[in-house]
């Protein structure tokens, strides 16, 4: 910003002060100006008074700029009609109240000054005619006096809408940038609240369905220690795959807060000695394994199955690829409602995970036959943010989580997810063949009778032996 954008912003800012200061320096040398000029016939000190009375309004010319401009004309025009119709040097705040009145009032208010300008000049070249007596002469001095006043008055407005246009573009930038230094906040802030969100919900799985397999197979392998040591040696083992594999969904999920490159393996002085026999890393291919998605049910229900609990998972329809934050989705609802299950319903439940394809839709349903209706209410405790995780991931692609007591007793987890255009069959899938059990059959019975291998449209079923 140069010194004259400085300028003009402290002007702005300090406008009456400026204006008063500049009306009293020209009134010093306007004021003796209009004294000095000849007028035949009258006092020169009426000259002066005039002179101060037409200068008067100007300091307010910014602060009140119609006010201003009708005091002008007021006085213009009474000294104009009082006799004094030479012009005197102090008539020029006539020009200044246009030109300001143009600039900073309103539209009206400039476009009935030229107007009122236009009059005032022809009053003055008819005033001017007159004093001269003769009809030719008195023609010409009216055209001249009118056409040479009507000529300045249109230039110093038309100068005046120039400015008054620039103002109104650096007003509107101005505010422009303002609302925009809004815009910018407020979109961080959502997309703050928005990631804090998303970490919270993946932290919650993480932690979550880990540690509930932890505890599991903890309890397990501490009752099995004292007469099956070969149990408690495959809880161990469960305990210690599944506690890594949670910390390298840490890793992956916390590594893009960090700026700095990740120090090496048990650098620092916070890194105790490693255990003997204990890998001191997580696996390379399992830090770098991407996000999980429906492909890797498979391996969340075997993990699950490993804790002790019995799973059964049912495929229906011909699976198709997901968008990788939709097949994130199914995955961890899936995790959330079997670490539910682990933790809320009861002993020795029997669940099942049925994943149906539909043409425009996938379903998942996870039910169980634990403690039901018992559970719910400790499921949707206030503390708790399992159910409210599914809920906003499924509203994040467009689906539906529902919750509940099943009919006959245990608990339902159901993501009705509508699929993507990019993920629909171009045509629908064929029916299941004879000799492929779907359904409740299928969910209830766990087993598939098949002749063959199952065709694109047939359900696969895994269950546990």
């Amino acid at each position: 910003m140069g010194w004259y954008e400085r300028l003009g912003q402290w002007s702005d800012a300090h406008r009456f002060g400026v204006d008063l200061a500049l009306t009293l320096v020209c009134a010093t040398v306007l004021v003796p100006a209009s004294i000095a000029v000849d007028t035949v016939g009258y006092d020169r000190g009426w000259a002066g008074l005039w002179a101060v009375l037409v200068l008067a309004p100007l300091p307010w010319r910014r602060v009140r700029p119609v006010a201003s401009s009708v005091a002008v004309y007021s006085v213009a025009l009474a000294h104009l009609l009082a006799g004094f119709v030479t012009i005197f040097p102090a008539d020029v705040a006539v020009l200044v109240a246009l030109y300001s009145v143009t600039v900073y009032g309103p539209r009206w208010a400039h476009r009935t000054a030229i107007v009122s300008s236009l009059v005032g000049a022809l009053a003055l070249g008819g005033a001017l005619g007159v004093e001269t007596g003769d009809l030719g002469s008195a023609a010409a001095v009216v055209f001249f006096a009118t056409t040479l006043g009507g000529t300045t008055f249109l230039a110093v407005w038309a100068f005046g809408l120039v400015r008054r246009s620039r103002r109104e573009t650096i007003a509107a930038l101005v505010g422009r940038a303002e609302r925009l230094e809004v815009e910018r906040d407020q979109q961080a802030q959502i997309a703050t609240a928005a990631e804090r969100a998303r970490i919270a919900r993946e932290m919650h799985d993480i932690v979550a369905h880990s540690l509930s397999v932890v505890i599991a197979q903890a309890d397990g392998g501490r009752y099995a220690a004292a007469t099956d040591p070969a149990a408690a040696e495959r809880a161990l083992t469960t305990v210690a795959e599944t506690g890594r594999a949670a910390l390298a969904d840490m890793r992956r999920l916390l590594g893009v807060l960090r700026a700095e490159e990740p120090r090496g393996a048990g650098a620092g002085p916070s890194a105790g000695p490693p255990l003997p026999g204990a890998p001191t890393t997580v696996p390379a291919a399992l830090a770098r394994a991407p996000q999980p998605d429906t492909a890797d049910l498979d391996t969340l229900v075997v993990q699950v199955r490993q804790s002790g609990l019995r799973v059964s998972l049912v495929r229906v329809g011909t699976p198709r690829t997901l968008p990788p934050g939709a097949g994130l989705t199914v995955y961890r609802v899936c995790q959330e409602a079997l670490t539910n299950v682990l933790k809320h319903a009861g002993p020795d439940p029997a669940v099942t995970v049925v994943v149906r394809w539909g043409a425009r839709t996938l379903e998942l349903d996870v039910d169980d036959d634990g403690r039901g209706a018992a559970a719910s209410a400790d499921v949707d405790r206030p503390a708790g943010f399992g159910l409210l995780g599914m809920r906003e991931r499924a509203a994040l692609f467009g689906g539906t989580v529902s919750v509940g007591p099943r009919p006959g007793g245990g608990f339902r987890v159901r993501l009705d997810l509508p699929l993507p255009p990019s993920a629909r069959p171009s045509v629908p899938p064929p029916p299941p063949g004879p000799s492929t059990t779907t359904g409740p059959d299928a969910a209830a019975s766990g087993t598939t009778s098949a002749t063959g291998p199952p065709g694109p449209g047939d359900a696969r079923t895994d269950r546990t032996p």
